[in-house]
């Protein structure tokens, strides 16, 4: 299959382009290198495996490179929640602008099939925990999920319009090698440079689900092989969720450090838009026979091991 993937040099698209040049698939990746890198991709594209255009998708250019491809995968996104707030006009033309640029040519070259990463946060501040995707109304509270959201319905839209297929996915927190920004990245790095306090935003109360980066990769693919609606839409999650404070502990334990004390900021969030409670229902994905494999605590642990290599 010749398969393109939007951000496909980033944390998670690197990881999707891997398992998709280890299933025989071409593969094309249009990134603008912005947050991603080559070097994600540098064994695929030395061995000709894959073919990387450093495109963006707000100007022109990259759009004949969807001519003949049977799948779009759209992982490229800003995809800082926090920093959002104060960006909304670049992170709707990131995230909304691109996905209406990214829809127009697959209509344009008839690319039938579109993968979509969304996001939990499209929930809001859900009610019912765990949520499942039928939850409403859906209020999202930060610029990033209201862009998300946005994006969702128009790939409705475009797939019920102009007869493609799609697949949308709302993540919980995916963590893990490559990854450069949350608060495993952001506890290690203030910890590195001072192990004696590390500062947690809000209260360290705030509780959530975590799932390692190559186990959603798998949760993905096994779901796009598993079912064939026009629109298909699942949560990809673990089945737990973990605090943050806990999270701190295992980064402390995993650094070996002692007597680290921690300087709690205050609030039941940590930021603007933040969700402090956050656990996806998975029962429609594992319906279709996949389970996640690995738990939130098991999943910040590898993710927390994978930043250490990269650090040192």
């Amino acid at each position: 299959m010749k398969s393109i993937i939007t951000g496909g040099a980033g944390f998670i698209g690197s990881h999707l382009a891997d398992a998709l040049v280890a299933r025989g698939d071409e593969v094309i990746v249009i990134d603008n290198l912005s947050t991603g890198t080559a070097d994600h991709l540098a064994a695929h594209i030395e061995s000709d495996s894959l073919l990387l255009l450093t495109d963006d998708l707000l100007e022109d250019g990259w759009q004949d490179a969807f001519a003949g491809a049977q799948r779009v995968y759209h992982v490229a996104a800003d995809p800082d929640v926090r920093a959002s707030a104060g960006a909304a006009y670049e992170v709707f033309r990131q995230n909304t602008d691109a996905t209406m640029r990214v829809l127009e040519a697959m209509r344009v070259y008839e690319v039938p099939e579109l993968v979509f990463t969304s996001t939990s946060t499209v929930y809001g501040e859900a009610a019912v925990i765990p949520t499942p995707e039928d939850y409403s109304p859906m209020i999202p509270i930060s610029i990033y999920a209201a862009t998300k959201l946005a994006d969702e319905a128009m790939i409705s839209a475009y797939a019920a319009t102009y007869g493609m297929k799609a697949w949308v996915f709302r993540f919980a927190n995916i963590i893990g090698e490559r990854s450069n920004h949350g608060v495993i990245w952001d506890f290690m790095h203030k910890l590195k440079d001072n192990p004696c306090e590390l500062e947690i935003l809000g209260d360290g109360k705030q509780t959530k689900s975590y799932l390692e980066v190559t186990a959603c990769v798998e949760g993905i693919l096994y779901a796009v092989d598993h079912s064939d609606e026009t629109f298909n839409f699942y949560n990809v999650g673990s089945e737990d969720w973990i605090s943050v404070t806990d999270i701190a502990d295992i980064i402390v334990e995993e650094l070996g450090l002692d007597d680290v004390s921690y300087r709690f900021t205050g609030g039941d969030r940590g930021w603007v838009g933040d969700v402090p409670k956050m656990q996806l229902g998975v029962e429609k994905v594992k319906a279709l026979g996949w389970v996640p494999p690995v738990t939130s605590a098991e999943s910040v642990r590898t993710a927390v091991r994978a930043l250490l290599k990269e650090m040192s």
